[in-house]
């Protein structure tokens, strides 16, 4: 790997975090967590619960747009290169027949918020794009929704585009950066040049949807302390409303299109909590304030607001400023979070399809919810959003003694702080945030589930 070139000011990594750094935890974007899925959740199950909604539930929904014109080796989502475009009209056929599905079984109808992912939704053509939304208008009042977002890959995305998304009421596009150096993007196979950001950036904001999002990665091949700043300075330069900051997670394994990294050229655990230092670093500099372990925004941006009065929440989106009754996940792979509990769709697209269009639904898999994974998925939460648990009022931390030892463990190397029943964890250590919260899961031990590296 080459050098990482001088820190500056950079806040080095405390050694006492270095064995931590090479630990896995998941991401808590449910809990319990994907892996603990099983298939006691079936169509019927879904059904059912859906049923249950009270008819004043707020909906939020999440279409997952499998396809890509072509496959960045680093991507661990559930995402298909398509050339043909059968494939496609058939996916679009699909997901307004599940949205039929899921309004014929549902009294809710109050949706605030829409999220399109994937894969890529600007793969889809204008008419697609604005077809599948005007299917959901129809089953669902959108008259009032707060949050219309749409990942967006900048290469692919054109004037028509953004006049349909101006159409439907698009009020926030995440725009897929990662990095803007040369190298970098050719030893992750996602060339870009910033000026492609930028004028995918110009073309959102005259088309009227102004709250911008930039993703950004670190631990990726060839990335050094200049280049990630050069790659924040860059992004800054246009003025996003958000950030998120990943760690690269390199899962061979489970995407083989990530074979394609050169995993010797893929920087170690100090080097990773450098890059993301130098990465916040910028970011924080520029006057961006650090929400959860991996996002930032200005701080009068709504998920500011959010994490400053301790209303921040997290779902499968990522951290966002409100939680609804109910989210819906609709296409391949997509998790409903529900009441009950987590139900995921079929994740190969045409076993997905094919239960949809035989008239059910193409539930996988999912996890009813017990009082105790309740309990346990607020500590987490709460933790993973705000820093710091109180846990008077759940027993307090004798209540949960296998947590306490680890807690005190992770206390003695300076990556929380413990007084009586409370917990804290230190700005230095938020990046490990994930270590103690995953305390108090108590399905870790279960399993054979491989998660991502903590920093």
């Amino acid at each position: 790997m080459p050098s990482t070139g001088g820190a500056g000011h950079l806040r080095r990594v405390d050694t006492r975090f270095l064995k931590y750094a090479e630990q896995s935890a998941p991401r808590y974007t449910s809990y319990p967590t994907a892996p603990h899925f099983n298939a006691s959740v079936d169509g019927r199950v879904y059904l059912d619960w859906l049923a249950e909604l009270p008819a004043d539930a707020s909906l939020s929904l999440y279409l997952h747009t499998p396809y890509c014109r072509e496959m960045c080796w680093y991507c661990g989502c559930h995402a298909f290169s398509v050339k043909r475009d059968e494939p496609v009209a058939q996916f679009v056929e699909a997901i307004q027949t599940e949205i039929d599905a899921v309004a014929a079984a549902i009294a809710a109808r109050h949706v605030t918020e829409i999220h399109w992912g994937g894969g890529t939704p600007n793969s889809l053509s204008p008419e697609r794009f604005e077809a599948i939304a005007a299917h959901l208008a129809q089953r669902f009042d959108v008259s009032a929704c707060e949050r219309h977002a749409v990942e967006i890959d900048p290469r692919l995305l054109t004037p028509e585009h953004v006049a349909a998304m101006a159409r439907i009421g698009v009020n926030r596009a995440s725009l897929g950066v990662q990095d803007f150096d040369d190298a970098v993007q050719r030893a992750i196979g996602r060339v870009q040049p910033f000026e492609q950001v930028r004028d995918a950036a110009a073309m959102l904001r005259a088309g009227g949807v102004e709250a911008l999002s930039f993703d950004l990665m670190y631990g990726l091949p060839q990335q050094t302390l200049d280049s990630v700043r050069r790659t924040a300075e860059m992004a800054l330069s246009l003025k996003p409303a958000r950030f998120s900051v990943f760690g690269y997670a390199h899962v061979p394994w489970f995407k083989t299109r990530q074979r394609l990294i050169d995993s010797a050229a893929l920087p170690g655990a100090a080097a990773r909590h450098d890059l993301a230092e130098a990465i916040r670093e910028t970011l924080a500099s520029a006057g961006y304030v650090e929400i959860g372990y991996d996002h930032y925004a200005r701080p009068d941006d709504p998920i500011a607001i959010a994490a400053e009065g301790g209303l921040l929440a997290r779902n499968f989106q990522g951290f966002v400023e409100t939680s609804c009754d109910a989210l819906i996940g609709l296409g391949p792979s997509a998790i409903s979070t529900l009441p009950q509990g987590y139900a995921q769709n079929e994740p190969e697209v045409g076993a997905w399809r094919k239960a949809v269009m035989d008239g059910g639904f193409a539930t996988k898999r999912g996890r009813g919810l017990t009082d105790e994974d309740r309990r346990r998925r607020e500590l987490i939460m709460r933790l993973l959003c705000d820093f710091e648990l109180d846990l008077a009022g759940y027993g307090g931390l004798a209540a949960f003694p296998e947590a306490a030892s680890e807690l005190r463990a992770l206390a003695a190397d300076g990556l929380v702080e413990l007084a009586e029943d409370r917990i804290a964890v230190p700005n230095a250590a938020r990046a490990f945030a994930r270590l103690a919260a995953q305390t108090f899961d108590a399905y870790r031990d279960t399993g054979t589930a491989r998660h991502s590296r903590a920093v």
